[in-house]
């Protein structure tokens, strides 16, 4: 029995970048110390940029492009899907995500042979019940699982329209231009799920009108339930599901009081909209990046500079600033190793997807070759499983 679950585990959560070693090729990126990063691709819509820069000692932070046919039917929808996955408490739940959502995601689309909200939010739920599986079968042999949790930012382009879903506090921005000054102004397109945020936390009281401690300012933090920063997400099923919330879960995850009904939600904020001709590219990125960058700022350095190496430029930019913050140099911050890297700044994850016109009006029709490609980072070596020795911080994304 306790072999069969470590192998489901090992099956399960196996670090996506230990199965390929990342060479000086920029093919599936690069590697450059704690940071990956590919400069430039194609996808159906355009060109995309994508990189990652390590903080915890297990990277945390995981992402994917997926391009060409959304579904298992050769008739399509064809498109573009971007995923950004920032787990917390651990890697398992990010890991899962990145190795699930697409999939059910591309099923359901066959199912209903359309791209559409309904569908998407299908596949957030059926990733949270597969994790959720995960975490009742392993729970006797790795009880901590309970406490893992990702947010979860997913971007889906087909026949011109932009779906944007979200849990958790990762964040996409659209660059477009103004056609009367040729600015390019920053446009929020996901809605986030922070307790720092004033709507949230009212969204969170109506919901729990008979818990006055659903929120609670804690080290000048507000905190659901004193413990976890987001209200959304998927995975942290002790706070989802009662029965995982007792020992042997660590202390600090433990409620006083039970509770009957889950306190995090997995119920994704979708946004739809048309895509239109001055829209010049997407931001997609974890909450590291805008922890140090407005959604201008990050706007502005995609547009002054060339495409090439753009998610790359955006994380050293975010990186400076965190150097700044802390009155020290960059250079100096850059030799900090994984783990202690963690006290200057999260994991940060950034995809720049770049929206071409011509390339998009055509590709309904295009039958180009798959792009499939995941970020990168340094994980422990392989058949070596996550330590849990000590209590991860929650939700401090």
């Amino acid at each position: 029995m306790f072999s069969k679950l470590i192998n489901l585990l090992r099956a399960c959560f196996w670090p996506w970048s230990d199965r390929y070693v990342h060479t000086g090729s920029d093919a599936g990126g690069r590697q450059d110390g704690l940071l990956w990063f590919k400069d430039s691709g194609q996808h159906l819509n355009g060109e995309f940029s994508m990189a990652v820069v390590q903080a915890n000692n297990l990277l945390e932070d995981q992402s994917q492009i997926e391009s060409g046919n959304l579904s298992s039917l050769e008739s399509g929808p064809h498109g573009t899907f971007i995923g950004v996955y920032d787990g917390h408490g651990g890697p398992e739940t990010a890991h899962y995500v990145n190795d699930h959502l697409f999939q059910h995601l591309k099923r359901l689309i066959s199912e209903h042979q359309s791209v559409s909200a309904d569908v998407i939010q299908k596949a957030f739920q059926a990733t949270e019940e597969g994790f959720m599986s995960i975490v009742t079968k392993l729970w006797p042999v790795k009880p901590q699982i309970a406490a893992v949790g990702s947010c979860c930012l997913a971007g889906i382009i087909s026949e011109n329209t932009l779906y944007v879903a979200n849990l958790g506090d990762s964040r996409a921005v659209l660059g477009r231009a103004v056609k009367a000054t040729g600015e390019v102004l920053a446009i929020q397109l996901s809605t986030e799920h922070n307790a720092s945020i004033e709507s949230v936390r009212q969204e969170l009281r109506s919901m729990h009108p008979e818990d006055s401690q659903i929120v609670v300012l804690k080290n000048n933090v507000w905190r659901v339930k004193g413990l976890i920063q987001i209200s959304r997400s998927i995975g942290d099923v002790c706070l989802k599901k009662a029965e995982f919330n007792r020992e042997p879960l660590y202390a600090k995850f433990l409620l006083r009081e039970p509770f009957e009904r889950p306190i995090l939600s997995s119920e994704p904020s979708i946004s739809v909209q048309q895509l239109q001709r001055h829209d010049r590219f997407v931001i997609f990125a974890s909450d590291g990046l805008w922890d140090h960058l407005s959604n201008q700022e990050a706007v502005d350095l995609v547009q002054n500079h060339a495409r090439n190496g753009s998610a790359r430029r955006l994380v050293k930019a975010a990186l400076q600033e965190a150097a700044r913050k802390r009155e020290m140099r960059y250079s100096d911050l850059k030799k900090i190793d994984r783990g202690v890297r963690r006290h200057f700044h999260d994991d940060i994850t950034v995809i720049v997807l770049f929206l071409d016109g011509n390339t998009m009006s055509k590709a309904s029709s295009v039958r180009s070759s798959k792009v499939s490609i995941r970020g990168g980072g340094i994980n422990l070596p392989p058949n070596t499983l996550a330590p849990w020795s000590t209590a991860p911080e929650a939700g401090d994304n």
